[in-house]
Parts: structure tokens; sequence; C-alpha cells
């Protein structure tokens, strides 16, 4: 049996975050549907319009280390994003949905965060320069919208959110 390398382990995790864009991607419709907030219906909006860009860099980045762009099949997204669908479910028609959808919306960010950053490191040290900028830009979106994400909460969803209890 070989030994699995880092290259390997870049591209299995590849793999992995393509399958997690993809699902996010049919995801946040239903979040933008959801949201009661004008602001985080367009967040999220505005957040679709950046993961098809951010799924055609990805493919970039398979084309760059001449691999197929294929995904592969990531628990963890699935678990969020189920969670982000009960959120849907059981917070329908409360003023507290919005900032549910926000939490569900940010375990996304965080778990984006943590992948982008860690592909783009290895991505240097496997010498994948321009694989690295690629993922360092979107690293950068993500942490941009998580960062709305939270001055949204702060400046009015989480106040709606106590107010109706």
């Amino acid at each position: 049996m070989k030994t699995k390398s880092l290259d390997d382990l870049f591209q299995d995790m590849l793999k992995d975050v393509y399958y997690a864009e993809r699902k996010i991607l049919k995801a946040l419709p239903k979040m933008a549907r959801g949201a009661q907030s004008p602001e985080l219906k367009a967040a999220f909006e505005k957040h679709r319009e950046e993961t098809e860009i951010q799924v055609e860099r990805l493919q970039q980045v398979f084309e760059l280390i001449g691999k197929p762009a294929r995904g592969k099949t990531c628990p963890a997204i699935e678990g969020i994003i189920e969670e982000g669908e009960e959120v849907l479910e059981e917070f329908k028609g409360s003023e507290a949905i919005d900032a549910g959808l926000i939490a569900a919306a940010q375990a996304v960010e965080h778990y984006e965060i943590a992948r982008y950053g860690t592909l783009r490191r290895w991505a240097e040290l496997l010498g994948h320069k321009q694989a690295a900028k690629l993922l360092q830009e979107t690293l950068i979106e993500e942490e941009t919208t998580d960062g709305s994400l939270t001055k949204l909460a702060d400046a009015s969803v989480n106040q709606a959110a106590l107010k109706a209890a």
C-alpha cells in the first residue's frame, strides 16, 4: 500500500470543499427565502453569487494541479446544512429565525474559513503558487462574509429576537 502524502491530503480536502461549496449553493436560496430581514435576505443572495465564483475558482485550482474537479461527500457540511434546515423548520414565523439563520450561516463560514486557510497553506508548501492565490481570495471572502453576518446580528437581528422573547 502506497504511503499517502501531503499532496494526496491536499487533493482530498480540495474535493471535500468542492462538494461543500456546491451543497452550500443549493442551501443559500432556501435560507434567503426563510429570512425575515430584508438585509439578511440580501446577504444570503450576495453570498450565493460569491459562492458561484468560489466554485469556479476551485475548478481553476483543480485545473492548475492537473486533476478533474470532483467532489467527495463531506459529512461535516451535510450536518451543518441539516442544522440550518432545522432552524428554518422549527423557528418559521418566529422573530428568532433570523438569529438562528445567522448562527447556521456562520457555522458554514467557520467551516469554510478553516478549510480554505489549511488548503491555502498546503498549496504554498506544495509549490502551487497560483492555486494558493486563488484559495486566499476565497478565504478573504469567507472572512468578510462572516464579519458581515456578525455586524448584521449585532445591529438588529439579535435585538429583534430578544424583544420577541
